[in-house]
């Protein structure tokens, strides 16, 4: 009989089923930028316990990429053209600055002049 099917703790079969372990996670809005990028969006991290906290989260050894949820790109070089994107996976080498958006100074509520030459 095809199907699927798996065998129980005591050696009876049962139907195959998928456990999910509910996860306690939370959204951190973050803002990363690259040499070129500055990228806005969401972070996915536990909500307590072990690598909860942003710093150690990034500083994972074993992490190659960071996948950032409800995005906006905006380049360094062209701040007045943005792009959206629901996903984006940026490589963990390319990234030079990482900050939580909610620290007031990384925030975008006012616009900063730029240095005089």
């Amino acid at each position: 009989m095809a199907g699927a099917r798996g065998i129980g703790r005591h050696g009876t079969h049962r139907p195959a089923q998928l456990q999910f372990r509910a996860l306690d996670l939370r959204h951190e809005d973050i803002i990363l930028e690259t040499d070129r990028y500055r990228i806005e969006g969401k972070l996915t991290l536990p909500r307590e316990g072990y690598r909860s906290r942003l710093s150690d989260y990034v500083n994972q050894r074993d992490r190659e990429f960071f996948a950032i949820n409800d995005v906006t790109v905006t380049g360094l070089d062209a701040p007045e053209v943005a792009r959206q994107a629901s996903f984006l996976m940026v490589s963990r080498a390319h990234v030079r600055l990482v900050a939580l958006a909610a620290e007031e100074s990384f925030s975008r509520t006012e616009d900063v002049g730029t240095p005089d030459a």
